[in-house]
């Protein structure tokens, strides 16, 4: 079985790593890449790290080429792009994942609130699987449009659904500070990106309105069965890859033990290959999933306030992105999960 893929604004930092990775997946072949701004342009001149691993020629969008030469297509687009190349796709029975936010949030209204943006593929809603494999695999299994999670959710989601499904936790209590590494921020240029601006540079951004934020409460009130509100504070690291979220909650019954913790999180994950539940007293670091799409989380109960922390950590650009777009195409062609992407990061 051969799928042929094709990646919509392949020449972001989302692109590049998912033509990386799909370059060692068995099954797929890469029929098109697409782009605004380097058309005609081989790829591995604009990504040359890819040289000699990729010979596809970048392409400006053309819908009736694109679609007839694919049956998947990965849209990895700014916000409020994605919708006519998703309509397009839909009509004509191909299978989308997207990577940005036009499908993330079941409500159009809270989408236009937070995106500024009118949403015109309201119809899709309905039919678009929330992508995090490890909370939504079944609805994942039978779509055909999957909206990829974001960065900073895949971390907070991961890191808190053991303790809202077995009820451990205050719901009203949950804080959750992320930290991001630059790539975050895109290909883009961007004066908050800048080298002079970000290194030996730390601090927090969008305090209070993250557009992340309505995503990651949806999410976790679906799996706790009741509305969720959290505080989420994101950080800029002058890193290049990486996310490390620490989230705080109040447990419902303080006294209770940590192996009662540990035992929720095992219990939970034990059967997913991409969540390391990593062992008593060890704390996760962003450069232990560099290049992988693992996410790894750290357990700590804090008897003196009755709060559990948990720390979890991804990199942005694979579980956060790309290698999570790769994930959610191999389920929704019946593919192994984990085909194209097994394997530890780099390291050091």
């Amino acid at each position: 079985m051969t799928v042929k893929v094709s990646i919509v604004g392949a020449t972001g930092y989302t692109g590049a790593e998912l033509v990386r990775i799909l370059h060692s997946h068995p099954e797929v072949e890469l029929t098109a890449l697409t782009t605004r701004s380097y058309v005609d342009m081989p790829f591995d001149k604009i990504y040359p790290h890819l040289y000699k691993y990729n010979q596809l020629v970048c392409e400006e969008m053309n819908f009736p080429k694109l679609f007839e030469n694919s049956e998947v297509i990965i849209i990895a687009l700014p916000h409020g792009h994605a919708m006519p190349v998703a309509l397009e796709a839909a009509r004509l029975g191909k299978k989308i994942v997207d990577l940005g936010a036009d499908f993330r949030l079941k409500d159009y209204r809270v989408y236009e609130k937070w995106y500024k943006v009118e949403h015109e593929a309201r119809k899709l809603l309905d039919s678009a699987a929330y992508g995090l494999p490890e909370v939504n695999r079944d609805n994942i299994k039978k779509a055909s449009l999957v909206a990829n999670p974001g960065c900073y959710p895949t971390s907070a989601i991961l890191a808190l659904a053991p303790l809202l499904k077995h009820k451990l936790i205050d719901t009203g209590s949950i804080v959750i500070d992320s930290k991001s590494g630059v790539s975050g921020a895109g290909r883009g240029l961007a004066l908050g990106s800048h080298f002079c601006e970000v290194n030996e540079n730390f601090k927090a951004y969008n305090v209070a309105v993250h557009r992340h934020t309505p995503e990651i409460e949806q999410e976790l009130s679906r799996i706790a069965g009741e509305p969720i509100t959290v505080t989420f504070t994101p950080h800029l690291l002058p890193i290049t890859r990486g996310i490390l979220s620490t989230v705080y909650a109040n447990l419902l019954d303080p006294p209770v033990a940590k192996d009662r913790i540990r035992e929720a999180y095992l219990d939970y994950y034990k059967n997913e290959f991409f969540v390391r539940v990593l062992p008593d007293g060890t704390l996760p670091q962003t450069k232990w999933v560099s290049g992988a799409n693992h996410c790894d989380i750290g357990l700590t109960l804090d008897s003196r306030t009755g709060r559990v922390i948990v720390t979890s950590a991804i990199d942005n650009l694979v579980k956060g992105a790309s290698g999570q777009a790769v994930q959610n195409m191999n389920i929704i062609c019946g593919l192994p999960e984990d085909m194209g992407l097994y394997g530890p990061g780099l390291y050091p």
